[in-house]
């Protein structure tokens, strides 16, 4: 899946701390006003550049973003990857799925954080992180390391997932559903467990693997 692990392991390790900081300023009291000042310019931002073409856009990404959407995606890639039989992507990708679903509700419930005001579409639940954010991140990404090849091809692919998440993040910001700070935690750690998990399980099986025979 990945050309280095180590690598893998560097770069995922830095994007869930980066999630973890975020987490814990606006979490924390002392810290959380001044992540609230940025999270605020930015949603009167939104307010003031929105137009119905653009709100058709979000709301597309919306719905792309969702349940109905994701599950289905990941289900038929579990079941090409197992019809494969490429077991160590079918695990890699089956857990960084599992671990971000399991993350969303405890963060949401740790943290608390209201809704922004003015939704232009239902929202429910705590506001941080986005679980589209994540969800996103996670499914976009995901599908690009455990289904195409190392190359320059997956590389384009990598680069058109990024998008599609910074896309997903952007709109939930334009549609008054989360603070920027959500959508940004939200992508960190989706793309953190992505790509964290292909890398873990590689790294794992370098080191298990055993040593070539001797000639």
């Amino acid at each position: 899946m990945l050309v280095d692990a180590r690598r893998g392991l560097a770069v995922s390790g830095s994007l869930l701390a980066a999630a973890a900081v975020l987490a814990t300023l606006v979490a924390v009291p002392a810290t959380r006003p001044a992540v609230q000042v940025v999270d605020d310019a930015v949603w009167r931002w939104a307010g003031g550049v929105q137009n119905e073409p653009a709100t058709a856009v979000a709301e597309a990404l919306a719905v792309l973003g969702s349940a109905y959407v994701n599950w289905p995606l990941r289900i038929a890639a579990l079941l090409l990857i197992a019809w494969r039989r490429h077991w160590l992507r079918l695990a890699a990708f089956a857990l960084a799925v599992v671990t971000s679903e399991l993350f969303i509700g405890p963060v949401k419930d740790a943290v608390d954080r209201p809704r922004p005001p003015g939704a232009l579409i239902e929202t429910t639940a705590a506001s941080f992180p986005s679980g589209h954010a994540i969800a996103g991140a996670v499914t976009a990404l995901g599908l690009v390391l455990v289904l195409a090849s190392p190359g320059p091809s997956r590389w384009r692919w990598e680069v058109r997932a990024v998008v599609f998440g910074a896309a997903m993040a952007l709109s939930r910001v334009y549609l008054r559903a989360h603070w920027l700070s959500d959508t940004v935690a939200g992508a960190l750690l989706g793309a953190g467990l992505a790509l964290g998990f292909p890398a873990l399980l590689m790294a794992v099986r370098e080191r298990t693997r055993p040593p070539p025979p001797v000639r």
